[in-house]
Protein backbone atom coordinates (compact mmCIF):
# COMPACT_ATOMS: atom_id res chain seq x y z
CA UNK A 1 0.00 0.00 0.00
CA UNK A 2 1.40 3.13 -0.89
CA UNK A 3 1.75 5.77 1.78
CA UNK A 4 0.60 9.13 1.17
CA UNK A 5 1.21 12.29 3.23
CA UNK A 6 -1.78 14.44 3.96
CA UNK A 7 -1.56 17.94 2.70
CA UNK A 8 -1.88 19.10 6.58
CA UNK A 9 1.52 17.24 7.17
CA UNK A 10 3.29 18.52 3.95
CA UNK A 11 2.64 21.62 5.33
CA UNK A 12 3.73 20.94 8.83
CA UNK A 13 7.11 19.67 7.73
CA UNK A 14 7.39 22.32 5.52
CA UNK A 15 6.86 25.09 7.71
CA UNK A 16 8.79 23.66 10.76
CA UNK A 17 11.52 22.43 7.82
CA UNK A 18 12.16 26.35 7.20
CA UNK A 19 12.15 26.95 10.70
CA UNK A 20 14.96 24.87 11.65
CA UNK A 21 17.39 25.88 8.42
CA UNK A 22 16.45 29.46 9.39
CA UNK A 23 17.73 29.05 13.23
CA UNK A 24 21.02 27.16 12.04
CA UNK A 25 21.96 29.38 9.62
CA UNK A 26 21.78 32.33 11.97
CA UNK A 27 23.21 30.67 14.87
CA UNK A 28 26.11 29.67 12.13
CA UNK A 29 26.01 33.46 10.97
CA UNK A 30 26.85 34.55 14.11
CA UNK A 31 29.02 32.37 15.62
CA UNK A 32 27.47 30.90 18.42
CA UNK A 33 28.23 27.65 17.35
CA UNK A 34 32.22 27.93 17.78
CA UNK A 35 32.58 25.16 19.56
CA UNK A 36 31.29 21.33 20.26
CA UNK A 37 29.68 21.80 23.55
CA UNK A 38 27.80 24.79 22.30
CA UNK A 39 26.46 23.29 19.44
CA UNK A 40 25.56 19.83 21.22
CA UNK A 41 23.34 22.15 23.21
CA UNK A 42 21.89 24.50 20.08
CA UNK A 43 21.12 21.70 18.61
CA UNK A 44 19.19 19.88 21.66
CA UNK A 45 17.54 22.84 22.52
CA UNK A 46 15.99 23.23 18.87
CA UNK A 47 15.31 19.83 18.73
CA UNK A 48 12.63 19.90 21.82
CA UNK A 49 11.27 23.15 20.74
CA UNK A 50 10.37 21.32 17.21
CA UNK A 51 9.02 18.88 19.24
CA UNK A 52 6.90 20.87 21.18
CA UNK A 53 5.90 22.97 18.39
CA UNK A 54 4.91 19.86 16.27
CA UNK A 55 3.21 18.51 19.20
CA UNK A 56 1.11 21.56 20.72
CA UNK A 57 0.29 22.64 16.85
CA UNK A 58 -1.17 19.47 16.19
CA UNK A 59 -3.52 19.35 19.50
CA UNK A 60 -4.33 23.05 18.81
CA UNK A 61 -5.93 22.13 15.48
CA UNK A 62 -8.00 19.12 16.95
CA UNK A 63 -8.94 21.54 19.32
CA UNK A 64 -9.70 24.22 16.54
CA UNK A 65 -11.61 21.39 14.47
CA UNK A 66 -13.54 19.76 17.52
CA UNK A 67 -14.76 23.22 18.35
CA UNK A 68 -15.94 24.35 14.76
CA UNK A 69 -14.29 27.64 15.45
CA UNK A 70 -13.38 28.05 11.53
CA UNK A 71 -17.29 27.76 11.08
CA UNK A 72 -18.26 30.93 13.05
CA UNK A 73 -18.41 34.30 12.34
CA UNK A 74 -14.80 35.88 12.25
CA UNK A 75 -15.02 37.82 15.05
CA UNK A 76 -15.56 35.19 17.21
CA UNK A 77 -12.95 33.26 15.21
CA UNK A 78 -10.61 35.76 15.85
CA UNK A 79 -11.26 35.99 19.91
CA UNK A 80 -11.35 32.03 20.43
CA UNK A 81 -8.17 31.62 18.00
CA UNK A 82 -6.25 34.40 20.20
CA UNK A 83 -7.24 32.55 23.35
CA UNK A 84 -6.34 29.05 22.52
CA UNK A 85 -3.23 29.99 20.97
CA UNK A 86 -2.48 31.82 24.63
CA UNK A 87 -3.42 28.53 26.68
CA UNK A 88 -1.03 25.92 24.35
CA UNK A 89 1.62 28.83 24.52
CA UNK A 90 1.17 28.70 28.07
CA UNK A 91 1.15 24.98 28.21
CA UNK A 92 4.11 24.46 26.04
CA UNK A 93 6.03 26.81 28.11
CA UNK A 94 5.57 24.79 31.35
CA UNK A 95 6.72 21.26 29.09
CA UNK A 96 9.60 23.18 27.44
CA UNK A 97 10.71 24.15 30.81
CA UNK A 98 10.34 20.94 32.69
CA UNK A 99 11.67 19.24 29.81
CA UNK A 100 15.08 21.63 29.76
CA UNK A 101 15.04 21.46 33.02
CA UNK A 102 15.21 17.98 33.75
CA UNK A 103 18.08 17.59 30.49
CA UNK A 104 20.14 20.89 32.46
CA UNK A 105 19.60 22.80 29.03
CA UNK A 106 18.48 25.95 30.06
CA UNK A 107 20.06 28.71 29.02
CA UNK A 108 22.07 31.73 31.16
CA UNK A 109 19.45 34.02 31.19
CA UNK A 110 16.85 31.18 32.11
CA UNK A 111 18.86 29.72 35.13
CA UNK A 112 19.06 33.71 36.17
CA UNK A 113 15.45 34.15 36.83
CA UNK A 114 14.77 30.04 37.53
CA UNK A 115 13.77 31.06 41.34
CA UNK A 116 11.22 33.02 39.92
CA UNK A 117 9.36 30.44 38.03
CA UNK A 118 6.19 32.48 37.44
CA UNK A 119 8.59 34.90 34.91
CA UNK A 120 10.25 32.32 33.44
CA UNK A 121 6.99 31.32 32.86
CA UNK A 122 5.62 33.99 31.34
CA UNK A 123 9.08 35.00 29.18
CA UNK A 124 8.63 31.40 27.93
CA UNK A 125 4.60 32.14 27.02
CA UNK A 126 5.50 34.91 25.08
CA UNK A 127 7.98 32.99 23.23
CA UNK A 128 5.66 30.38 22.40
CA UNK A 129 3.04 32.56 21.73
CA UNK A 130 4.13 34.62 18.96
CA UNK A 131 5.02 31.42 16.74
CA UNK A 132 2.19 29.55 17.63
CA UNK A 133 -0.16 33.03 17.11
CA UNK A 134 2.10 33.43 13.72
CA UNK A 135 0.97 29.05 12.68
CA UNK A 136 -2.49 30.03 13.70
CA UNK A 137 -2.84 33.22 10.99
CA UNK A 138 -1.23 31.06 8.74
CA UNK A 139 -3.53 28.24 8.98
CA UNK A 140 -6.57 30.68 9.33
CA UNK A 141 -5.63 32.61 5.99
CA UNK A 142 -5.38 29.01 4.49
CA UNK A 143 -8.69 27.71 5.31
CA UNK A 144 -10.37 31.03 4.67
CA UNK A 145 -8.51 31.45 0.84
CA UNK A 146 -9.83 27.55 0.20
CA UNK A 147 -13.16 28.28 2.00
CA UNK A 148 -13.62 31.61 -0.45
CA UNK A 149 -12.44 29.78 -3.85
CA UNK A 150 -15.02 26.94 -2.92
CA UNK A 151 -18.01 29.61 -2.20
CA UNK A 152 -16.98 30.86 -5.75
CA UNK A 153 -16.75 27.57 -7.12
CA UNK A 154 -20.13 26.43 -6.02
CA UNK A 155 -21.67 29.43 -6.41
CA UNK A 156 -20.58 29.85 -10.50
CA UNK A 157 -21.87 26.18 -10.60
CA UNK A 158 -25.30 27.38 -9.59
CA UNK A 159 -25.35 30.17 -12.04
CA UNK A 160 -25.05 27.64 -14.47
CA UNK A 161 -27.27 25.01 -13.10
CA UNK A 162 -29.41 27.48 -12.99
CA UNK A 163 -29.03 28.73 -16.42
CA UNK A 164 -29.62 25.64 -17.71
CA UNK A 165 -32.54 24.75 -15.96
CA UNK A 166 -34.38 28.09 -17.00
CA UNK A 167 -33.26 27.05 -20.75
CA UNK A 168 -34.66 24.24 -20.36
CA UNK A 169 -38.02 25.41 -19.37
CA UNK A 170 -38.43 28.22 -21.76
CA UNK A 171 -37.92 25.58 -24.29
CA UNK A 172 -40.19 22.92 -22.78
CA UNK A 173 -42.72 25.58 -22.67
CA UNK A 174 -41.85 26.85 -26.31
CA UNK A 175 -42.53 23.82 -27.97
CA UNK A 176 -46.00 22.67 -26.89
CA UNK A 177 -47.08 26.19 -27.29
CA UNK A 178 -46.21 26.42 -31.00
CA UNK A 179 -47.51 22.49 -31.55
CA UNK A 180 -50.98 23.60 -30.03
CA UNK A 181 -51.30 26.65 -32.43
CA UNK A 182 -50.64 24.44 -35.78
CA UNK A 183 -52.55 21.64 -34.82
CA UNK A 184 -55.42 24.38 -34.53
CA UNK A 185 -54.34 25.93 -37.50
CA UNK A 186 -54.74 22.63 -39.06
CA UNK A 187 -57.95 21.37 -37.41
CA UNK A 188 -60.00 24.63 -39.44
CA UNK A 189 -58.95 23.06 -42.61
CA UNK A 190 -59.84 19.18 -41.93
CA UNK A 191 -63.63 19.94 -43.17
CA UNK A 192 -63.07 22.64 -45.22
CA UNK A 193 -60.43 21.25 -47.34
CA UNK A 194 -59.73 18.13 -46.81
CA UNK A 195 -56.63 18.13 -49.75
CA UNK A 196 -55.02 21.49 -47.75
CA UNK A 197 -55.16 19.92 -44.38
CA UNK A 198 -52.99 16.58 -45.69
CA UNK A 199 -50.40 19.10 -47.09
CA UNK A 200 -50.38 21.27 -43.57
CA UNK A 201 -49.78 18.47 -41.65
CA UNK A 202 -46.68 17.96 -44.05
CA UNK A 203 -46.13 21.56 -43.46
CA UNK A 204 -46.32 20.76 -40.01
CA UNK A 205 -44.33 17.23 -39.83
CA UNK A 206 -40.79 19.50 -41.40
CA UNK A 207 -41.24 22.25 -38.49
CA UNK A 208 -42.07 19.61 -35.97
CA UNK A 209 -39.10 17.69 -37.43
CA UNK A 210 -36.34 20.95 -37.20
CA UNK A 211 -37.77 21.92 -34.03
CA UNK A 212 -37.19 18.07 -32.80
CA UNK A 213 -33.40 17.91 -33.98
CA UNK A 214 -32.13 22.00 -32.17
CA UNK A 215 -34.35 21.21 -29.67
CA UNK A 216 -30.92 19.91 -27.55
CA UNK A 217 -29.20 23.51 -28.91
CA UNK A 218 -28.95 26.54 -27.25
CA UNK A 219 -28.58 28.50 -30.26
CA UNK A 220 -28.66 27.72 -34.21
CA UNK A 221 -27.65 29.47 -37.14
CA UNK A 222 -30.13 31.73 -38.33
CA UNK A 223 -30.85 30.11 -41.75
CA UNK A 224 -32.01 26.96 -39.67
CA UNK A 225 -34.36 29.26 -37.90
CA UNK A 226 -35.53 31.04 -40.98
CA UNK A 227 -36.51 27.76 -42.40
CA UNK A 228 -38.93 26.79 -39.72
CA UNK A 229 -40.61 30.51 -39.80
CA UNK A 230 -40.83 29.90 -43.79
CA UNK A 231 -42.70 26.81 -42.96
CA UNK A 232 -44.55 28.33 -40.40
CA UNK A 233 -45.73 31.00 -42.22
CA UNK A 234 -46.34 28.45 -45.28
CA UNK A 235 -48.67 26.95 -43.14
CA UNK A 236 -50.57 29.85 -41.76
CA UNK A 237 -50.92 30.95 -45.24
CA UNK A 238 -53.11 28.15 -46.04
CA UNK A 239 -55.56 29.15 -43.27
CA UNK A 240 -55.74 33.06 -44.10
CA UNK A 241 -55.31 32.34 -47.45
CA UNK A 242 -55.40 35.99 -49.38
CA UNK A 243 -56.62 37.50 -46.00
CA UNK A 244 -52.30 36.84 -45.38
CA UNK A 245 -49.59 38.62 -47.05
CA UNK A 246 -46.10 37.71 -46.38
CA UNK A 247 -42.45 39.25 -47.06
CA UNK A 248 -39.28 38.61 -46.31
CA UNK A 249 -36.34 40.88 -46.37
CA UNK A 250 -33.16 38.91 -45.44
CA UNK A 251 -29.49 40.29 -45.78
CA UNK A 252 -27.86 36.85 -46.54
CA UNK A 253 -25.04 37.36 -44.42
CA UNK A 254 -26.79 37.10 -42.01
CA UNK A 255 -27.63 33.73 -42.36
CA UNK A 256 -24.44 32.06 -40.67
CA UNK A 257 -25.44 34.06 -37.55
CA UNK A 258 -26.61 32.52 -34.24
CA UNK A 259 -29.98 33.31 -32.63
CA UNK A 260 -31.86 31.19 -30.44
CA UNK A 261 -33.92 28.78 -31.22
CA UNK A 262 -37.73 29.04 -31.86
CA UNK A 263 -37.10 32.64 -30.85
CA UNK A 264 -38.15 34.25 -34.30
CA UNK A 265 -40.93 31.78 -34.82
CA UNK A 266 -42.67 32.62 -31.11
CA UNK A 267 -43.05 36.14 -32.15
CA UNK A 268 -44.30 35.42 -35.91
CA UNK A 269 -46.42 33.21 -34.34
CA UNK A 270 -48.02 35.89 -31.81
CA UNK A 271 -48.10 38.30 -34.47
CA UNK A 272 -50.09 35.67 -36.37
CA UNK A 273 -52.30 35.05 -33.13
CA UNK A 274 -52.49 39.11 -31.86
CA UNK A 275 -52.30 40.85 -34.41
CA UNK A 276 -53.59 39.31 -37.87
CA UNK A 277 -56.21 36.81 -36.55
CA UNK A 278 -57.83 39.64 -34.94
CA UNK A 279 -57.93 41.87 -38.01
CA UNK A 280 -61.65 41.29 -40.09
CA UNK A 281 -59.66 42.02 -42.99
CA UNK A 282 -56.49 40.00 -42.30
CA UNK A 283 -52.65 41.99 -42.87
CA UNK A 284 -49.36 41.25 -43.30
CA UNK A 285 -46.19 40.41 -42.08
CA UNK A 286 -42.68 40.97 -42.58
CA UNK A 287 -39.96 39.63 -41.53
CA UNK A 288 -36.26 41.10 -41.34
CA UNK A 289 -32.62 40.25 -40.94
CA UNK A 290 -30.07 42.90 -41.29
CA UNK A 291 -26.96 44.45 -39.58
CA UNK A 292 -27.41 47.37 -37.42
CA UNK A 293 -23.66 48.55 -36.25
CA UNK A 294 -22.70 45.85 -33.87
CA UNK A 295 -25.83 44.08 -34.04
CA UNK A 296 -27.81 41.67 -35.85
CA UNK A 297 -30.94 43.18 -35.94
CA UNK A 298 -34.16 40.66 -36.77
CA UNK A 299 -37.43 42.53 -36.62
CA UNK A 300 -41.25 41.07 -36.98
CA UNK A 301 -43.84 43.81 -38.17
CA UNK A 302 -47.37 42.82 -38.53
CA UNK A 303 -50.74 44.43 -38.97
CA UNK A 304 -52.56 45.23 -35.63
CA UNK A 305 -52.40 47.12 -32.36
CA UNK A 306 -50.36 46.90 -29.47
CA UNK A 307 -53.53 46.54 -26.37
CA UNK A 308 -51.68 44.53 -23.77
CA UNK A 309 -53.37 41.44 -25.38
CA UNK A 310 -49.42 40.12 -26.26
CA UNK A 311 -48.58 41.15 -22.83
CA UNK A 312 -51.36 38.62 -21.52
CA UNK A 313 -50.11 35.53 -23.84
CA UNK A 314 -48.76 33.15 -21.50
CA UNK A 315 -44.96 32.07 -22.24
CA UNK A 316 -43.81 33.28 -25.86
CA UNK A 317 -43.12 37.10 -25.45
CA UNK A 318 -42.53 37.30 -21.61
CA UNK A 319 -39.49 34.85 -22.23
CA UNK A 320 -37.60 36.74 -24.75
CA UNK A 321 -36.06 38.98 -22.49
CA UNK A 322 -34.78 36.34 -20.18
CA UNK A 323 -34.00 34.02 -22.69
CA UNK A 324 -31.51 36.84 -24.77
CA UNK A 325 -29.92 37.91 -21.05
CA UNK A 326 -29.27 34.48 -20.74
CA UNK A 327 -27.86 33.71 -23.65
CA UNK A 328 -25.67 37.26 -24.89
CA UNK A 329 -25.69 38.95 -22.00
CA UNK A 330 -27.58 42.09 -21.08
CA UNK A 331 -26.51 44.44 -24.03
CA UNK A 332 -28.94 41.97 -25.91
CA UNK A 333 -32.34 44.13 -26.46
CA UNK A 334 -35.88 43.17 -27.32
CA UNK A 335 -38.26 46.19 -28.02
CA UNK A 336 -41.91 45.78 -28.74
CA UNK A 337 -43.90 48.59 -30.11
CA UNK A 338 -46.93 50.32 -31.83
CA UNK A 339 -44.81 51.92 -34.81
CA UNK A 340 -47.13 53.35 -36.52
CA UNK A 341 -51.19 53.50 -36.91
CA UNK A 342 -52.40 49.53 -36.83
CA UNK A 343 -48.45 48.67 -37.43
CA UNK A 344 -46.52 46.67 -34.55
CA UNK A 345 -42.96 45.75 -34.78
CA UNK A 346 -40.99 42.96 -32.50
CA UNK A 347 -37.57 43.99 -32.71
CA UNK A 348 -34.52 41.91 -31.41
CA UNK A 349 -30.93 42.95 -31.27
CA UNK A 350 -28.14 40.25 -30.73
CA UNK A 351 -24.76 41.63 -29.78
CA UNK A 352 -22.31 40.52 -32.86
CA UNK A 353 -19.16 39.15 -30.59
CA UNK A 354 -16.38 41.12 -33.04
CA UNK A 355 -13.37 38.68 -34.23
Amino acid sequence: MKFKLSRYWVFQILGWGTFTIVNIFFAFSFDRLNDSESRRLFFIRLAVFLLNGLVFTHLMRYVIIRLNILQKALNKQFFQLLIITLFFAFLASIVDIELLKRLDLLNKSQKEILNNKLLLILSVTIYFFVFLFIWNLIYFMYHYVVKSQKQQLDTLRLESMVKELELKTIKAHINPHFIFNSLNSIRALVDENPLRARKAVTELSNILRSSMNIGNAETVSFDKELNIVKDYLALEHMRFEDRLKIEFDIDEETLDLEVPPMMLQTLTENAIKHGISKEVNGGSIKVSSQFHDNFHELTVTNTGNLNGSYNEDGFGIASTESRLALLFGQEAKFELRQVEENIVEAKLLIPIEIK
